[in-house]
């Protein structure tokens, strides 16, 4: 089925708003002396290219134009409007709104007393202004306008803390020596004083009037000294000490029953 011919300039009407393009009219800028009188001013429109303008110190830059739909053939109210300060030789560039008045008209003001907060550094070499306008009916547009030559901003003061944001001398580290250990022939002696009370213990065995043989009473209180023995050496090596004591409360309650049951045997 085709589509009617009645819906024809509709869809034209449609795709002529989607692609209208917002421009402006009747733009001007006037550089006002310090007692008010213009000292220059300069008429620009979409068709024209940059022209030079300046601005001294004491001096302030006023600007309007009104936003025109080229479509429609009426003044409107863009939803964003914005001024382009872009230097060419530093790259430096700042986006500063401007309020657009529902008739489309639209006002700044450029007094270098107070500059607004998106203007760039400036220089010597002139600022390239232009127009950004955006619409959510319209689309994008810019606009070259004329080439802003400013006075050179101050240099900034360097802060007081900037030398601590440069490049530091490298930090080196100092280690202690390494731990000189003792000849192993002293090593192996003190080795033995510690484990002397056992050969002294073992050598005294066979003088005490009692009979050592391991039953099944006798053994599992042999195995819980002897994992005592083993439990301090593997803290030496590697455990922590609650760990140490965490282990060695659950053995020691094994010890103290199986103690128990082999002091019973010699009854």
């Amino acid at each position: 089925m085709k589509p009617s011919t009645a819906l024809y300039p509709l869809v034209l009407a449609l795709a002529s708003v989607c692609s209208a393009k917002l421009s402006f009219k009747s733009g001007s800028a006037v550089v006002n002396a310090k007692d008010g009188s213009p000292s220059q001013s300069l008429k620009f429109d979409s068709s024209k290219g940059t022209q030079p303008l300046r601005v001294a110190q004491d001096e302030t830059l006023k600007l309007q134009f009104t936003v025109f739909d080229d479509a429609e053939k009426r003044d409107v109210q863009p939803h964003q409007t914005f001024l382009r300060f872009y230097d060419e030789k530093t790259d430096e560039e700042g986006i500063v709104p401007i309020k657009v008045g529902r008739d489309g008209k639209a006002r700044f003001t450029l007094n270098l007393r107070k500059p607004p907060v998106g203007l760039p550094p400036t220089s010597f070499d002139p600022l390239h202004v232009s127009l950004i306008l955006g619409s959510f009916k319209h689309e994008g547009a810019v606009y070259d306008l004329f080439d802003l030559s400013l006075p050179p901003s101050a240099t900034t003061p360097p802060h007081p803390e900037e030398s601590t944001f440069h490049i530091q001398p490298e930090i080196v580290h100092t280690f202690r020596p390494d731990q000189k250990l003792p000849p192993k022939f002293i090593s192996l002696v003190f080795a033995g004083l510690v484990l002397s009370p056992w050969a002294v213990l073992l050598g005294l065995l066979r003088y005490l009037p009692i009979s050592l043989q391991p039953d099944t009473k006798t053994l599992p209180f042999l195995a819980c000294l002897t994992s005592f023995e083993v439990l301090l050496l593997w803290y030496w090596v590697d455990l922590y000490l609650g760990q140490v004591l965490m282990y060695g409360a659950v053995l020691g309650l094994a010890t103290a029953i199986a103690g128990k049951r082999a002091l019973s045997s010699f009854n």
